[in-house]
């Protein structure tokens, strides 16, 4: 399997760490991360990134903000992005799906099968 390159984005420190562990140790995946919805669009245009995992809810610029840029940026727009997220409502995942979202990785997830859940929502094989 090729190293995929991945950029977190999340305000949570534990979440960013708990993920960036995940993907590093058991995928062999490089993982950027970004604490803010803002940073997180700046590190995607220079990095280019093959998947971006993103929280809903952030200060700032949120999630569907952020995402919102991301496609409208055609720097960015091919990136596939997959919402972090504690709260999902099965209106909001459809309203989400129907703007692109790759997909959904609730939180708290286990971590010994995000890697999995992480290629089931990209679709990149294993």
């Amino acid at each position: 399997m090729p190293t995929k390159r991945v950029l977190i984005v999340d305000d949570e420190a534990d979440i960013r760490a708990i993920i960036q562990g995940c993907l590093e140790e058991i995928a062999g995946w490089q993982v950027l991360t970004a604490t803010s919805g803002e940073t997180g669009i700046e590190l995607a245009i220079i990095e280019q990134p093959d998947g971006i995992l993103m929280d809903v809810s952030m200060p700032g610029i949120g999630g569907l903000a952020a995402f919102r840029k991301l496609q409208s940026d055609q720097r960015t727009e091919m990136i596939p992005v997959a919402f972090l997220t504690a709260k999902t409502l099965p209106e909001e995942q459809e309203r989400w799906n129907a703007l692109g979202i790759r997909g959904i990785i609730d939180k708290p997830f286990d971590p010994m099968t995000l890697v999995e859940r992480v290629m089931d929502v990209f679709g990149w094989a294993a």
